[in-house]
């Protein structure tokens, strides 16, 4: 009996390994990638909105073929206002993280963005508390003014700092920060829930159409005159990645709670800005760029920290174990399994549980359309990218 007990348990905790690996693999394979594909010195595509573009472009056909002709998924009951006052100005701003994040590619290390990363749940809450969605908390305050000084002395750490390079990353933090705010307020009043294929169903076509003015006044031009090479294979397979990253994290938070897949961010972070400085020997990663990281990373998990304690507060102290333990799965359960548009990017994305507030997000730049609620910032990152 101990034998077949063994071997059932040995299996779905296999899985979730399996998945937790398929994640990190993918997720720190779409950013080198995009990096890859962007940088002067390698595949030499300099147009970020252009490969930005073809993202969502893929996805947006996918997700309609996915709901329109397999049917499977239904599309949500979507009205012109709800598109109008939700999807539009949602879209907008996920446009505008993807764009800015990966323009950032083109000045800055990888290393160096995904320690500017450690800046998402600063960016988020200050967002929350300026719309009124979260409270000024003084020891919540505190861990956002370590997080600052750690990004600060990472930054001053940095050998090839980049103004121009910093300043678009940022700017898509805030941006992505601000599209999560908005997700909270405008979808969640709906009483809208998307889940990733939905998401991208009618998030992405929006995004790409927002991108198609800032293409057609800077890259059009430039891409007309330049010699660029265009490698179907390379787009496809890197829009392929980008794509299978947002559904392998559908298949982790199913099977994982919001500290595993926590930790997975964290442990995926420090393994990539390992790696990068062997797949671009360009980027040097300097001691106080680590002693700023680990500052700001030590914040971030003191900041999940009083979020968990918060989340245990609310439930009902006179609750015995079993009632308890079923609601913690509930919980987790109702923050895997509903989504919002978000991945990146991260952050990532209304219907999530009520004592989660927004500024418990993180994104992943690269899988901006999952819901923010599960994959609260530990280390990371955002569903950046930034690339979808």
């Amino acid at each position: 009996i101990k034998g077949v007990q063994g071997k059932m348990i040995s299996k779905p905790l296999l899985m979730t390994y399996l998945y937790l690996l398929m994640y990190i693999v993918l997720s720190s394979g779409v950013i080198l990638y995009n990096k890859w594909v962007l940088s002067p010195k390698y595949f030499n595509f300099p147009f970020p909105i252009t490969l930005t573009m073809i993202h969502m472009g893929f996805s947006g056909a996918v997700a309609f073929f996915l709901v329109r002709v397999l049917k499977v998924v239904s599309p949500v009951k979507m009205t012109f206002e709800i598109y109008a006052t939700c999807v539009i100005p949602i879209s907008a701003f996920f446009a505008s993280s993807l764009w800015f994040g990966n323009t950032a590619y083109l000045h800055i290390s990888v290393a160096f963005i995904q320690m500017l990363k450690a800046l998402m749940p600063v960016a988020t809450f200050c967002m929350a508390v300026l719309c009124g969605t979260d409270k000024l908390r003084c020891d919540v305050f505190l861990n956002m003014v370590l997080v600052s000084i750690g990004v600060v002395i990472s930054s001053y750490g940095e050998i090839h700092f980049n103004v121009i390079g910093t300043v678009y990353q940022v700017t898509g933090i805030f941006a992505e920060a601000l599209r999560l705010v908005l997700t909270q307020v405008l979808l969640q009043k709906k009483g809208l829930t998307l889940n990733p294929i939905t998401s991208l169903y009618y998030i992405a076509p929006c995004s790409f159409l927002f991108l198609f003015i800032p293409w057609y006044l800077l890259e059009q031009p430039e891409m007309e005159v330049s010699q660029i090479q265009f490698n179907f294979w390379i787009f496809f397979s890197n829009a392929l990645c980008a794509l299978a990253l947002n559904f392998s994290i559908f298949l982790v938070i199913g099977r994982t709670g919001a500290v595993t897949i926590r930790v997975a961010g964290v442990l995926k972070d420090w393994i990539l800005i390992a790696l990068s400085t062997v797949v671009f020997p360009e980027s040097t990663i300097t001691g106080l760029n680590i002693v700023g990281y680990a500052i700001a990373l030590c914040g971030v998990v003191m900041y999940n920290y009083i979020k968990v304690k918060d989340v245990r507060a609310s439930q009902a102290p006179s609750d015995g174990i079993a009632e308890r333990m079923a609601k913690d799965w509930k919980l987790e359960k109702k923050s895997s399994d509903i989504y919002v548009p978000n991945s990146n990017n991260d952050n990532d994305r209304a219907s999530i549980a009520s004592s989660l507030s927004v500024s418990d997000s993180k994104v992943d730049e690269e899988a901006p359309l999952i819901p923010p609620s599960r994959l609260s910032h530990i280390g990371r990152t955002q569903l950046g990218s930034h690339a979808v």
